[in-house]
């Protein structure tokens, strides 16, 4: 079971004693420790509810986390100079980038599940065939973008990936006892 199914569980069980029979709060406490953007990540993805969509989230994660991100998103933008600002309608328009990428990445990395299949890659009607929303894949496509927003969206999708890997990998070290 990995990191992401133990904090699922934790988050799910009715009984957080820590004891020497219990450890559903070590879950939470590793995520917690691990600390950086990436336990923004995760308590969003696993633990308001966008995933499961069990119950309401709290939204006050969700718009934290936006605001960081985009943050993040524009000073990377800068660093890499996706685009020229030169003059202030450049530096007006590469604001505007930077704002769609940073929602259209977080919006597909927090839910890129295909719709058409629910994820299984196979027809949701027959179940005997490629899905053709995602051609099997089970993620879905990233729609309203095109040329050089879609690849930036795509490049930042795979970083939030990457930093919820990472802080995975922390988390999962703190559970097995690695930096105690």
């Amino acid at each position: 079971m990995g990191f992401a199914d133990r904090y699922i569980s934790a988050i799910g069980s009715s009984n957080l004693l820590d004891d020497a029979l219990h450890h559903q709060t070590e879950p939470l406490a590793a995520a917690a420790l691990a600390g950086d953007i990436g336990a923004l990540l995760c308590r969003v993805k696993y633990a308001d509810g966008t995933l499961t969509k069990m119950f309401e989230g709290n939204a006050g994660n969700l718009a934290q986390l936006l605001r960081i991100w985009t943050a993040e998103v524009i000073r990377r933008g800068q660093a890499r100079r996706w685009l020229p600002e030169n003059t202030a309608w450049d530096a007006q328009s590469a604001q505007a980038l930077y704002r769609r990428v940073a929602e259209k990445s977080l919006a597909h990395w927090l839910d890129s599940t295909c719709k058409g299949c629910s994820g299984t890659g196979v027809k949701a009607l027959l179940g005997n065939g490629i899905c053709t929303s995602c051609k099997g894949s089970g993620a879905a496509a990233i729609h309203g973008t095109a040329g050089l927003e879609l690849e930036r969206v795509k490049d930042m999708v795979s970083e939030l990936s990457a930093i919820s890997d990472s802080h995975s990998g922390r988390a999962g070290g703190l559970l097995r006892g690695d930096d105690r």
